[in-house]
């Protein structure tokens, strides 16, 4: 029941969201008609399994769009991706001394909700450090939400970015043929990545075989753009059901916190992208998406229906992902 309910709100944020002519119904429709449900005490279910399938499906299409032209621009793309490991320590240290000093949190839920990592990552890390895994949970849900949400309107109304650009073909009009490459693509990929143990295996998986097949030449297409915003529609609501059951205690304290480190991370990412830009590295749209706290499917998304180069911005989102869960473990026990 909890979980019909989350769907009727989600379609109704949607239909909302088109109505109004705003920037991505299909994604931030659901999230935040998710969100004020759960702030007035509606109960809510997100629907896991459905949307990993669905993480495929954008894996999938931004595999698609990796094509030869991608590697002419390797030589600027490794000063870009070079930058990344000094915004997450950038970004680490204005947010710790926030939480710790701040807010009050101890350690490792201060130092785990600094990085900006997966949320699932984060969640895990933090809770084998002896974290408070539903402060961490609500503060990185509110870092992706402000910046899934801000941005799109920021593009669409201060910067003239189109956001309403189409993110694929009608399913009519692909090829039976590439389909079941497309479908084969999503599974396969998702499978050997989880057998292998590779983080973010539903996403990066099907990212890497469908990249694969599209440097062959094999694939010229992306998913169907009903899967795609499926897809957008999905991860929309799974970001805005993590506010179910929230007390008035976190929503003053631990969403505060959250929103006032993604105001800071924000600030940081600005300064990084407009460096990026004015030393002519990568486009406007490019620099922000890529260097933005926000979540790695989410930014996949925003690059999507914005037009801006997807495999470009995944790129430094892994780059991004890679660093932090390979160091923050580190630095966590060094700091302990």
């Amino acid at each position: 029941m909890a979980l019909a309910i989350t769907l009727l709100i989600s379609g109704f944020g949607v239909a909302v969201f088109i109505v109004l002519s705003l920037p991505l119904p299909w994604l931030l429709g659901p999230l935040l008609g998710c969100l004020i449900a759960a702030l007035f005490g509606v109960q809510l279910q997100g629907a896991p399994r459905t949307s990993q399938v669905m993480r495929t499906i954008l894996g999938v299409a931004v595999g698609a769009t990796i094509t030869p032209a991608l590697f002419s621009q390797i030589g600027t793309l490794i000063w870009t991706l070079a930058l990344v490991p000094p915004l997450v320590i950038c970004v680490g240290a204005v947010g710790y001394p926030l939480f710790r000093k701040g807010f009050g949190f101890d350690h490792p839920t201060a130092f785990y909700a600094a990085m900006p990592g997966g949320l699932q990552d984060m969640l895990l890390f933090g809770e084998e450090a002896g974290g408070d895994v539903r402060a961490l949970s609500l503060i990185h849900a509110t870092r992706v939400l402000i910046v899934v949400t801000v941005l799109p309107f920021a593009f669409a109304y201060l910067y003239g970015v189109d956001m309403n650009q189409p993110v694929g073909d009608p399913f009519t009009a692909l090829p039976w043929q590439e389909l079941v490459l497309l479908a084969v693509a999503g599974i396969a990929g998702w499978r050997i990545a989880a057998f292998v143990g590779l983080f973010g295996a539903s996403i990066l998986g099907p990212l890497f075989l469908t990249a694969a097949l599209s440097l062959l030449g094999v694939i010229h297409h992306r998913p169907p753009a009903e899967a795609i915003q499926a897809a957008q529609f999905f991860i929309g609501f799974t970001v805005g059901v993590k506010y179910a059951g929230i007390s008035w205690r976190e929503l003053r304290v631990d969403v505060t916190a959250g929103v006032v480190f993604t105001v800071l991370s924000l600030m940081v990412s600005a300064v990084f992208a407009y460096f990026i830009v004015q030393f002519g590295w990568l486009p406007f749209t490019e620099a922000v998406l890529a260097f933005s706290p926000g979540g790695q499917a989410e930014m996949a998304i925003v690059a999507l229906v914005a037009g801006a180069d997807a495999a470009v911005v995944v790129a430094h989102h892994l780059v991004r992902i890679v660093f932090v869960i390979t160091g923050a473990p580190l630095m966590n026990r060094w700091f302990g």
